[in-house]
């Protein structure tokens, strides 16, 4: 059984007012309805009958959420809204209301594809001379963009799982365990996180233990009942600048109420490459991590390359391909943006070809013959994604971040949000990367997915979509294989710990340096091979072992 906490409310337009006051309307646990009932009503739990879509996060309680809004007769749009702020409550480490991301949106009914770009960003005032400044809050505003576009539910139907859980408390998951353990110096620096994070022995909550987030369940209720304009243009937004600056602290610059008020996301067109029968969609900049992708996948695919090669081959063609599409990134990335038709050239398949002039499948190519730049600073790993599919063919993937673990570390008191960190340096938001893989036959999704994880995030995606889409692999042993990855620099091919010893004595007998870790990457992803309006029983989503989130139908 599962249940989705909603109110009812007077029809009209967008931005109707409830009925009666917040007290007197209440918030009712909706059970599945079976079969053999009469469907129930749009928004209740249950009003879809069969197949509801799938649905793939790093976080279980945000997959429930999910799931009950596409049950509810949610769109793909609806759950996304719902799952974000949900991670709000659940994962604030990766997913807090102050931080931000990048969205891939492919909405079946008007077969539109649209990236939807909220990275966290600084404030225009005093934040030249922070080490580290204190970003803008941008995900309520764009949650609340990516509604007003797709959405089909009430926006106030859709935030109240988020206030439920936090007002009410919901379990610490292994995730978030994880993450406090991690960063327990930097938050028990900060009072008001520690009063939210800290247990009673001193020490930080652990996974199972309860998380009560009263400040933070009080602001999503206001957002729910009055719109995100409270925030960034409202009664409360002098407030929110002011406790924003009290708890940044004048060594981490400040925001003013005019950033809250100026700041809106913005909708982009993605970074689109054919592939066959699919149209593959990548995110623009300001995430590096798109164009990185899609120049690997151009030339691992050029000429039915990387099917064609052999399976001794095919580890060595990949680290090559990695390392010179990163190589190449040292030349056009500029974080204050790239012109449009520089972007067609760097996907192109003439640029692909020109990558692999200096390819041997008998050695390795030394990276210093590629004159690979190193970017101004590394990747940060600490993000989140999620990907969704709905029974229409319609689908949303995102990756969520806060620029570092936590953020700043602190907590702008009365407001219950984690501040986000912006970019500095000219480091930007690089490995943001949701993906969608749209059939142009049916013009509906194939594949959704997003991959977290810092640099390795490209290599960790195109493993995904190459073994899925080209190989014909299942979901589960795409987002299973080992992976493998190149940066460029320094020379070193990175392997996951287990890899197979033949693939790695294959390597360095061509030249290749390499080095084991644990994990590469995190993918989330949903996949239906043949559609969702073709064949619905074939669709499946697939959580990251390496992660530990949660999807709807992980082992089918």
């Amino acid at each position: 059984m599962s249940s989705i906490h909603m109110r009812t409310a007077f029809q009209g337009t967008r931005g109707r007012r409830l009925a009666g006051s917040a007290g007197a309307v209440a918030l009712l646990l909706l059970l599945a309805a079976c079969e053999t009932q009469p469907a129930k009503p749009l928004g209740t739990v249950g009003h879809v009958q069969g197949f509801i879509g799938e649905v793939a996060a790093d976080d279980p309680a945000a997959v429930k959420v999910g799931q009950e809004v596409l049950s509810a007769g949610g769109s793909a749009a609806d759950a996304a809204v719902a799952m974000t702020f949900a991670l709000a409550v659940t994962l604030p480490s990766r997913a807090s209301l102050g931080g931000g991301g990048m969205c891939l949106v492919h909405d079946n009914p008007t077969q539109k594809t649209q990236a939807l770009e909220f990275v966290p960003r600084a404030s225009t005032q005093n934040a030249g001379d922070a080490a580290v400044p204190v970003a803008i809050p941008a995900t309520p505003r764009a949650m609340f963009a990516l509604h007003d576009r797709f959405g089909r539910l009430l926006w106030e139907q859709l935030l109240a799982p988020a206030e439920h859980m936090a007002r009410r408390g919901t379990p610490v998951g292994a995730a978030l365990g994880q993450d406090l353990e991690l960063a327990s110096g930097v938050l028990s620096q900060d009072r008001q996180s520690m009063r939210v994070f800290g247990a009673k022995d001193g020490g930080m909550l652990k996974e199972g233990d309860t998380l009560i987030q009263t400040d933070l369940g009080v602001l999503i209720g206001t957002l729910r009942n009055r719109g995100v304009g409270e925030l960034y243009e409202g009664m409360l937004t002098p407030a929110v600048a002011r406790r924003y600056n009290e708890a940044a602290g004048s060594a981490n610059g400040a925001i003013a109420p005019k950033d809250l008020t100026d700041y809106q996301p913005t909708w982009e067109d993605p970074v689109e490459v054919d592939y066959d029968a699919e149209s593959l969609y990548f995110p623009p900049p300001p995430s590096a991590a798109g164009l990185v992708a899609a120049e690997m996948w151009q030339m691992l695919t050029l000429d039915g390359r990387y099917d064609k090669a052999s399976a001794a081959e095919r580890p060595h063609l990949f680290a090559e391909v990695a390392m010179r599409a990163f190589a190449d990134r040292g030349r056009w990335y500029n974080p204050g943006g790239i012109d449009k038709n520089d972007i067609s050239d760097i996907v192109s398949e003439a640029r692909a070809k020109e990558l692999l002039e200096s390819y041997s499948a008998d050695k390795a190519t030394p990276a210093a013959s590629l004159d690979p730049a190193p970017v101004a600073m590394p990747e940060n790993p600490a993000a989140t994604s999620f990907a969704v599919i709905d029974r229409e063919g319609s689908g949303v993937a995102c990756t969520l971040t806060m620029n570092n673990l936590f953020g700043l570390g602190r907590i702008a008191r009365g407001t219950g949000i984690m501040l986000a960190a912006a970019p500095v340096k000219g480091s930007g938001a690089t490995a943001l990367l949701p993906f969608l893989a749209i059939g142009k036959s049916g013009e509906e999704i194939r594949l959704a997915a997003a991959a977290s994880g810092g640099a390795a995030a490209p290599a960790a995606l195109v493993t995904v979509a190459l073994d899925t889409l080209v190989e014909n692999e299942s979901l589960k042993d795409a987002v299973t294989a080992k992976r493998i990855h190149h940066g460029g620099v320094p020379d070193v091919t990175v392997l996951e710990r287990g890899e197979d010893g033949d693939v790695v004595s294959a390597l360095k007998d061509l030249g290749h340096k390499t080095f084991e870790v644990d994990a590469l990457g995190d993918v989330e992803a949903a996949y239906c091979p043949d559609g969702v309006l073709k064949d619905s029983d074939g669709c499946t989503a697939m959580i990251d072992p390496r992660g530990r989130g949660a999807a709807s139908k992980s082992d089918e």
